[in-house]
This record gives structure tokens, C-alpha cells and sequence, in this order.
């Protein structure tokens, strides 16, 4: 089992941009899928971003093409998700997750190992 934490949210202005990162605490996540969810209340959690085991696949939600940028630092077990021109309705929490066993997928189903998630507030 992959443990997961997240860090980088925070409250923003929209236009603004935040950093999340996720750090892992197996010794190696080399081999394995990443992406990133997100949750807003009231809504379920959705796809955000995920990215192959080596970075050299991405793939993101439509609605999100262009401002969000996900990448891993596979020597420091760490994914980052850059997000530039928030908006109001970005405001959610933002889950990392780990799919061992897929070297690239962006099927929730796939995602075996979660984290607690990070709050990310966009005011208007």
C-alpha cells in the first residue's frame, strides 16, 4: 500500500495559480501510474490529470487542458499538479493517487492508494 500526502493548497485569488504536491512513501512509485482527482461539495470526485510512469504520457480533463500541468519527480517519489488561471469553480479538494500495477490509466477505478487530499479555494 502506497501512502500519499498531499500539500499546496491553499486560498487564491482567481487568476491566481497554486502548486500541489504529493509525496509518496514507498521506496519507489518508478513503476507506477499517477493522476489527480478533485471533490467539490455537493459533487462527486472527478478526474483531474494523470500521468505515466516515466512522464511521458499526460492526459487531462477536457475542461482543464491548458491551465493544469501535472509532473513527477520520480527521484523524490513526488507529483506535482501546476494550476494557472483559477477560477471560482476549480474550488475543491484535490486528491493524489497512486495505481500500482498500471504503468499508465486514467480510470478512477484503477486507483488503489489515495490521499487525504488538499483544500483549494479559488475566491472571486
Amino acid at each position: 500500500q502506497v501512502q500519499l500526502v498531499e500539500s499546496g493548497g491553499g486560498l487564491v485569488q482567481a487568476g491566481g495559480s497554486l502548486r500541489l504536491s504529493c509525496a509518496a512513501s514507498a521506496r519507489t512509485i518508478n513503476n507506477y501510474a499517477l493522476g489527480w482527482f478533485r471533490q467539490a461539495p455537493g459533487k462527486e470526485r472527478e478526474f483531474v490529470a494523470a500521468i505515466s510512469w516515466n512522464g511521458g504520457n499526460t492526459f487531462y480533463a477536457d475542461s482543464l487542458k491548458g491551465r493544469f500541468t501535472i509532473s513527477r519527480d520520480n527521484a523524490k517519489n513526488t507529483v506535482y499538479l501546476q494550476m494557472n488561471s483559477l477560477k471560482p469553480e476549480d474550488t475543491a479538494v484535490y486528491y493524489c493517487a497512486a495505481a500500482p500495477g498500471y504503468s499508465y490509466t486514467e480510470r478512477i477505478s484503477d486507483f488503489g492508494s489515495w490521499g487525504q487530499g488538499t483544500q483549494v479555494i479559488v475566491s472571486s
